[in-house]
């Protein structure tokens, strides 16, 4: 009896100075970046997994930037949601309206005494996603902006300089022309049409998109994308169906397979859009330059909107979990991270810091235009016009738009009354943004 009364005491003694195994802290991430870019996420949340031992982060794939939307939002109301969400651009608004879901980055950081300046970011990817006072909402993860890229080849084909791209749109009709009469199949083709041909146009030729600064100043406001000047640039790229000096390739990101089967001889799309057109046609093969302008509208383009989207925390967790959320946002902003993530991906880097680091380590040498995104961003200080978009139900509405322009494209539509109908309809949408939410 007393062998086992000893043998029970020197057990406790071994398991006191033991080390205590703590349970990690898990942190659910949902997103929306599959394929490569999945990878990439994982690679991110790993990276941060191994870099303490106090919290996990978990990156789950919900599908697509809507699917993921949709899913977060039946899950918040399920009181299942997760701690933190990716959120396309054109969400913010809808984001922003949705009380009592969200917890402001800039609050977070400030309850987790987390490390924060708001001046470390580039500022049209920060303004984007702040309030008017400039207190950031969510956290800049994945943007992108519109580029020019164009193919080399075709360019040489045609008789042209291939290192020379067009700088308006006139010389990029031209030199277009000339490609297809030397055999090219497409003379310019755009990704995310709505995006890149209506929204960043109007910033770019610093016109505005809609009232009250394109919604930043409130929720009633009204479309003004049919004006003259959009008129007439949507009016000239249907003139150009005639000959395939513009070929229209799908929405979204679809046209992109034009230009990477070597097709097309331009071709706007985001910068995020580099690697794997680098992948599909080779290095020196193509080009990216800013993309170009219309001079009769504006002498130089003011600067370039962001796309992509942003993280945002939702509310409903215990406090002492936002911890781990606020220190996995500062190793996501930290430079090193978003340096790689910049150089991988093609996305923008969203702090100045890690734009310099990517210079100075030559990786814009090795590869020529991949700071044209940054570039462009920054071309000028924002205006109202040139800030980003703040726009409710914004997914329906580039739905609506994007129908509009492909009646355009198969000669249903001119251009005129299919931007009227576009605005129509979109305010109409706005109407019911507004209803629900006073």
């Amino acid at each position: 009896m007393t062998r086992i009364l000893l043998s029970s005491v020197a057990a406790a003694a071994v398991l006191a100075s033991a080390p205590v195994a703590f349970a990690q802290t898990e942190i659910q991430w949902w997103h929306a970046m599959g394929g490569n870019l999945g990878d990439t996420v994982n690679a991110l949340a790993e990276g941060f997994n191994k870099s303490q031992s106090e919290y996990k982060v978990n990156p789950v794939y919900k599908g697509s930037y809507t699917e993921t939307l949709t899913a977060a939002i039946a899950a918040f109301r399920a009181k299942q949601a997760p701690h933190i969400v990716q959120v396309f651009e054109v969400g913010t608004a809808n984001m922003m309206a949705a009380k009592g879901a969200v917890y402001p980055v800039y609050q977070l950081m400030a309850d987790a005494k987390e490390p924060f300046d708001p001046k470390a970011y580039i500022g049209p990817v920060y303004g984007y996603y702040s309030t008017t006072d400039g207190k950031l909402l969510s956290m800049p993860f994945n943007s992108s902006t519109p580029v020019l890229y164009w193919n080399k080849e075709l360019l040489q084909k045609a008789g042209l300089d291939p290192n020379k791209p067009p700088k308006t749109w006139p010389e990029l009709g031209e030199m277009a022309k000339k490609a297809v009469a030397a055999g090219a199949k497409c003379g310019f083709t755009p990704q995310w049409q709505t995006w890149t041909m209506i929204e960043n146009y109007g910033a770019y030729h610093n016109l505005p998109y809609a009232t009250k600064a394109n919604g930043f100043g409130g929720i009633d406001i009204e479309l003004k994308f049919n004006d003259p000047a959009r008129i007439k640039f949507i009016q000239m790229l249907s003139d150009w169906t005639k000959d395939k000096t513009f070929v229209y390739g799908g929405r979204e990101g679809k046209s992109t397979a034009l230009f990477n089967a070597g097709d097309c001889a331009f071709h706007i799309a985001s910068s995020a859009t580099a690697s794997a057109i680098d992948k599909a046609l080779g290095s020196g093969k193509y080009g990216i330059a800013m993309m170009p302008y219309s001079p009769d509208v504006i002498a130089k383009p003011q600067n370039s909107i962001i796309g992509g989207a942003t993280l945002w925390v939702l509310q409903g967790k215990p406090a002492a979990e936002y911890k781990g959320v606020a220190k996995f946002l500062s190793y996501l902003a930290s430079t090193p991270v978003q340096a790689k993530w910049h150089q991988e991906t093609g996305y923008v880097p969203v702090t100045l810091a890690a734009a310099g680091v990517t210079e100075k380590d030559g990786f814009y040498k090795k590869f020529p235009g991949r700071e044209i995104a940054v570039q462009e961003l920054t071309l000028n200080p924002p205006t109202e016009n040139s800030k980003g978009l703040r726009i409710g139900n914004f997914v329906q509405i580039r739905d609506i738009v994007d129908g509009e322009l492909e009646a355009v494209w198969s000669g249903k539509k001119d251009a005129k009354t299919a931007l009227d109908d576009a605005v129509k309809l979109g305010n109409e949408q706005l109407k019911r943004f507004e209803a629900a939410n006073k």
